[in-house]
């Protein structure tokens, strides 16, 4: 019962046990992980615990990941892998699997089966080919770690390559990107609550933001591996274009995508953004801290926040000394897990914190690797470390069923009045990956966090409090769904039946349309902030994506 107040406080948590993974069928999904980084290693226990596929085979380059996932995951501590379950790297896989089909084909006995999908996790700057050799070979389904690439060029390239990528019947095959934030239950309640049950009515604004946090952000952005747009991309792209393909989820897509004959999409026509590299640099480093450039050498070490020391080593973040192991101490030194006593291992950090460059280092050397002890104001890092992006909407009604006439009046919009999202992306915060959320309807209003969704509803002045479950700590259990959504739709395809177009639509939920849209809006914001300008969003798809798109599919 509502209060005085019309506040219905919390309500009891939904839906707090994770699903079971769905039912094996006779012959699972057999997946290949390429990449046994973080990001690999995340999907591979996803599809172990999650879902009804089994990891057969991991191609990975550098030898102790490999074998960690390997034995992990595949072929546990019995006998040595077999046939066809582990490559030294992505090339050797597409060799390997190239002259198993030919041993098929010229009908030799015994021959090994293949997998049925592929998850590319490397890094960003190889997802290009990648992606490109896997849809060369054709016949697999794939999932690649978001951003799908890091130039517009090579996005366009990639619709093309997939777009051709077809199993024996001639059918597309399936595609999903680690846009993860759709498929965690707190942004697919959130959708449901706006979209379905429109608890708040037309939409009219929304604030979204994300809180890279004051340590994360120095440990993947000043001394990572995303620091320098040269070698990586912007930022906006690789932190934040689930975030920008999360608010045209939920602003321009239908309720349901399960239908082939959906209304088109209700587009933005404005983009704008501002943004800049604010605070890591050399004109914010402390005076006491002298012509330092590694913290393990420099005089204020101790008492700075920003302290290498500190952050990897320390007990108060994440680091060793308060007994983790894994992310971000495994970043610094990949095989923590092998050094037994602490000493050790902390010997082992220290040795990889005081690698450091000077001016006599070629650029290209430093630009090739990370370097976790250098001092955050010293750093050759250039990407934004604060930005906010505006994207405006028209009204755009549809034509009334019968008629010829455009409806009017705020009652008869469909959902496609105007409306505003601004996004905004911040490194100096409390908050790690915390993202929250203001959508501002005609009836009401919400709020989002990572743990609760409150509505408030104007006309009856109650606030109810949803919370959703939390599966797991990897964007809220996002992580798990996608995988879970992705496994099962290949085993529809391959088991049950159904029709790749099916399986894309009902269970993964995103077209590759949408892939390249949410990709396009990313490097649309870039080059307004980089002009300072408003860039018309109709026009600039049109000239700058949607022709090559077609001539990218032709192409292939």
């Amino acid at each position: 019962m509502p209060d005085a107040t019309g506040n219905k406080g919390h309500e009891p948590e939904e839906s707090q046990v994770p699903p079971p993974p769905p039912p094996m069928s006779a012959s699972p999904p057999r997946i290949l992980i390429i990449g046994a980084g973080s990001r690999g290693r995340t999907y591979a226990n996803a599809v172990k615990s999650s879902c009804n596929g089994i990891v057969v085979a991991v191609a990975e380059p550098d030898a102790y990941k490999r074998s960690q996932l390997g034995r992990t995951f595949i072929w546990g501590d019995g006998p040595p892998p077999a046939e066809g379950a582990v490559f030294d790297g992505w090339r050797d896989y597409v060799a390997y699997e190239a002259r198993r089909r030919a041993r098929v084909l010229s009908g030799e006995d015994h021959v090994p089966p293949g997998v049925d999908a592929a998850f590319v996790c490397v890094l960003d700057e190889m997802h290009r080919e990648v992606v490109m050799a896997l849809t060369s070979l054709g016949g697999l389904h794939i999932m690649c770690e978001k951003p799908l690439a890091t130039t517009l060029g090579d996005c366009v390239d990639l619709y093309g390559a997939l777009a051709s990528n077809v199993g024996g019947k001639g059918e597309q095959m399936l595609f999903s990107i680690g846009h993860v934030l759709r498929y965690s239950p707190h942004n697919m309640l959130l959708r449901r609550l706006v979209l379905e049950q429109r608890v708040i009515g037309d939409v009219l604004s929304v604030v979204h933001t994300e809180p890279v946090g004051w340590w994360h952000f120095t440990h993947s952005y000043v001394r990572g591996n995303w620091r320098r747009e040269s070698t990586t991309a912007p930022s906006l792209l690789t932190k934040s274009c689930h975030d920008i393909d999360v608010l045209l989820w939920l602003l321009c897509s239908q309720p349901s995508c399960s239908a082939a004959d959906v209304p088109p999409p209700h587009l933005p026509s404005h983009v704008s953004s501002t943004g800049a590299l604010q605070y890591f640099k050399k004109s914010r480093k402390p005076v006491a801290a002298g012509a330092a450039t590694n913290c393990l050498s420099c005089a204020v070490e101790e008492s700075c926040k920003y302290s290498a020391k500190r952050i990897y080593l320390g007990s108060d973040l994440a680091g060793l000394g308060s007994g983790n192991r894994s992310w971000p101490v495994s970043i610094v030194v990949p095989d923590i897990e092998s050094y037994g006593e602490e000493q050790t291992a902390r010997e082992a950090v220290l040795s990889r914190l005081a690698e450091d460059y000077d001016a006599s280092t070629a650029d290209a050397h430093v630009g090739q690797r990370n370097w976790f002890g250098r001092c955050v104001y010293e750093s050759d890092n250039d990407v934004c470390d604060e930005q906010v992006v505006t994207m405006t909407w028209d009204e755009d009604p549809l034509p009334l069923p019968g008629t010829a006439v455009t409806a009017t009046g705020a009652d008869r919009l469909g959902g496609r009045g105007a409306k505003t999202a601004t996004f905004h992306m911040v490194a100096q915060t409390r908050k790690i990956c915390e993202r929250y959320t203001n959508l501002y309807g005609v009836d009401g209003e919400i709020y989002a966090d990572s743990t609760t969704i409150r509505v408030h509803d104007f006309g009856t002045g109650q606030t109810t409090t949803h919370h959703p479950r939390r599966e797991s700590v990897g964007h809220g259990g996002g992580d798990q769904g996608l995988t879970r959504q992705f496994v099962l739709a290949v085993d529809k395809v391959k088991n049950h039946g159904w029709t790749a177009d099916r399986a894309q639509r009902e269970l993964i939920g995103c077209t590759l349309e949408e892939v390249i849209r949410s990709h396009a809006m990313v490097f649309c914001a870039e080059e307004a902030r980089r002009g300072k300008k408003v860039v018309d969003w109709k026009q600039w798809w049109a000239t700058q994506v949607e022709g090559k798109l077609v001539k990218a599919a032709v192409a292939q």
